[in-house]
């Protein structure tokens, strides 16, 4: 059967001047056609990060159409019935519109000693809180004795619109892989290569004949920023000295830069290597910047995406 190739947008800094240029910026996606908004999970930064649940609760109230997810809630570093009920509230008021990615939070954040929060538990501790949030979303009143969280009839309400609240899950370790697996109906990639990407997906498929669950060919995503231009435009070295202070990662390697034909080219080695759902990060500085930048990704790239991957025909339909 043939994918689904849909194209999201993502921030991790906060890049806007104003709140007014935020606000232009989301109408601008939801206008433009754009499959989905992300923000990333950092709780303590000293460059201006938006809080990810507030974020999406709000972008939900200034939209209709698009969907929106957080690429991806650090999960070790939040109590799991409150964010169940988060993701259920958001998802409710958005009319099923909630895409929740969850991980366990990158080793480099700068939270675990800000927060005081042991690493070395950080991958059991999500194991338990997933499985604490699929239980809540499915309307258990739910009794858990783990190691890390203890519940006694905890239960919450409305439950999600969305029967089946889907689960992206993050992480290219072999942990995340087997987690992805067992609890996932998606995965989604950070920061990694084509090649990297390729290999994970090959890995969950590898398990997922183990675990007997399956995850929809459409449900595997990859991430990367993309600029029209080039890295010496201005303001585009403090986003790069960004990327890479906070991943460890040099952007040259993982960013595509210069014209439409550049980031098709660089959509079409993920989806070779077996990603359908993307999230792309305009590197950009600024109100104006971004709105530029985004505006050339609807009017250049999204028509070239619907043109050489066209949707199934029951899809349109629908």
């Amino acid at each position: 059967m043939p994918r689904t190739i849909a194209v999201g947008v993502g921030i991790m800094e906060y890049p806007f001047q104003t709140a007014d240029g935020f606000w232009r910026w989301v109408d601008l996606c939801e206008q433009g056609g754009i499959d989905s908004i992300w923000q990333t999970d950092r709780i303590v930064s000293r460059t201006p990060i938006l809080e990810c649940m507030t974020a999406l609760a709000a972008i939900a109230g200034r939209t209709r159409r698009i969907k929106f997810g957080v690429n991806v809630v650090s999960v070790a570093l939040r109590e799991p019935v409150l964010l169940a009920k988060q993701c259920a509230t958001i998802d409710a008021l958005s009319n099923g519109r909630l895409l929740p990615g969850f991980g366990i939070g990158s080793p480099r954040g700068p939270e675990w000693a800000a927060m005081h929060i042991d690493t070395a538990v950080r991958g059991k501790k999500t194991d338990e809180a997933l499985e604490i949030i699929s239980r809540l979303w499915a309307g258990e009143a739910l009794d858990y004795d783990g190691r890390h969280f203890k519940l006694t009839k905890a239960q919450i309400a409305p439950l999600p619109v969305q029967p089946d609240l889907p689960m992206w899950i993050g992480g290219s370790s072999d942990a995340a892989i087997r987690r992805t697996a067992r609890l996932g109906t998606g995965w989604q990639a950070g920061a990694e290569t084509p090649e990297a990407v390729g290999a994970v997906i090959a890995g969950i498929k590898a398990a997922l004949q183990e675990t007997g669950r399956t995850i929809d060919e459409d449900h595997y995503g990859a991430a990367f920023g993309f600029r029209f231009g080039g890295p010496d435009d201005p303001g585009v070295a403090k986003v790069m000295e960004q990327y890479k202070a906070r991943t460890g990662r040099d952007p040259r390697d993982l960013f595509a830069m210069g014209d439409a034909a550049d980031i098709m080219q660089r959509l079409a080695a993920y989806v070779d290597a077996g990603a359908s759902k993307f999230i792309l990060r305009p590197v950009a500085e600024g109100d104006a910047d971004m709105l530029a930048q985004t505006k050339r990704l609807v009017e250049e790239v999204l028509p070239a995406v619907g043109a050489r991957w066209p949707k199934p025909k029951k899809q349109v339909a629908a």
